[in-house]
């Protein structure tokens, strides 16, 4: 990792405040974006977790470097004394983690990593000899934190993005020095010293988001009787079916509920009837499901109108290179499935 001729630590270590950091959004909706990281903010971030966790350690890094995730991962261990290990230098996650030396070791990774881990017995031993394991970049259905408990795992769901200098809410509750916030359009705000600088080349976009201190998020939310944070999905996820607003995202959590689906996401395509129509794109554990088995089980637990109206049967969920799904392949699947 290399900016302006330095390393990562030698750009935490510089006794003048450095140049900033730059990374890429993950681009998993469109265009990527150039997120300027001051050094104080990516420093707070670190110090901030490693106070909510109880401890600091050596880190085993299984995400990409160029991503906030990979960068906070490298950070931490460094900050904490100890070179990270990188999964690429050992060929497997077993090798890797068994090559750590640190007393507290961690790890961060998405939600579709620790599930195949789970599934990997050897993995999964591997995984609980760790003090923490972050889990984010997307949704943690209830069903894979089961699974990670049941397994000795602890697993601490994380909420954040690059423009926050990566996860600084940690299961629904920010950070210290965090501020959170749900405007009247249920969207999530957030304030406090982990926030970016801006876009590098583009004022225009920093000046939308980046408001009187506040970060705009671009997704919705809502905090629950005990002021812990629901992520309810992207704010453009609502897909309006029959005159009806539904939440993608809630609809894909409850199909991943059901026993005999390994993966799901949902999204809306334009349809002459329904305005637009509700698409699960599934991969199954074994057996396939119908989808009028799904709509049940759907219609079960939501209004029957989430129920989606087509069915795209996937070997898997594809991904980008930092593990999130690959919203446009998605829809790109669904389309030819049409």
């Amino acid at each position: 990792m290399v900016l302006a001729g330095g390393t990562l630590e030698s750009w935490l270590a510089a006794e003048a405040e450095p140049e900033p950091w730059v990374v890429e959004t993950s681009g998993s909706t469109g265009r990527p974006k150039r997120v300027v990281l001051p050094r104080s903010a990516v420093l707070a971030s670190v110090h901030a977790s490693a106070r909510r966790l109880g401890a600091s350690g050596q880190w085993l890094l299984t995400l990409p470097e160029e991503y906030v995730a990979g960068l906070q991962v490298v950070a931490r261990s460094l900050v904490a004394g100890h070179a990270p290990v990188r999964v690429e230098d050992h060929g497997s996650f077993v090798a890797a983690a068994a090559a750590m030396t640190a007393e507290h070791r961690f790890a961060s990774l998405v939600p579709t990593q620790l599930r195949r881990m789970l599934e990997e017995p050897a993995e999964a031993e591997a995984l609980r000899s760790f003090h923490t394991v972050l889990v984010g970049g997307g949704p943690v259905d209830p069903a894979l934190r089961r699974r990670a408990e049941e397994l000795g795992v602890r697993a601490v769901a994380t909420y954040g993005a690059a423009e926050t200098a990566g996860g600084c809410v940690y299961d629904g509750v920010p950070l210290d020095g965090v501020d959170l916030a749900i405007d009247d359009g249920g969207r999530v705000r957030i304030s406090g010293p982990t926030l970016f600088a801006g876009y590098d080349g583009d004022p225009a976009l920093t000046a939308e988001v980046l408001v009187e201190g506040w970060y705009l998020t671009s997704d919705a939310g809502r905090l629950d009787e005990d002021g812990r944070l629901q992520v309810l999905g992207r704010l453009d996820d609502v897909v309006v079916t029959g005159g009806v607003n539904v939440p993608a995202p809630a609809v894909a959590a409850r199909l991943r509920e059901h026993p005999d689906v390994r993966a799901a996401e949902v999204l809306g395509l334009p349809d002459e009837e329904w305005g637009n129509r509700l698409v699960a794109l599934v991969a199954f554990t074994g057996r396939g499901v119908a989808l009028e088995e799904l709509r049940d089980w759907v219609g079960a637990e939501h209004p029957r109108t989430w129920a989606p109206r087509q069915l795209v049967t996937l070997g898997d969920v594809p991904l980008l290179a930092n593990g999130k799904p690959d919203r446009l392949a998605l829809r790109a699947l669904a389309e030819e499935a049409s």
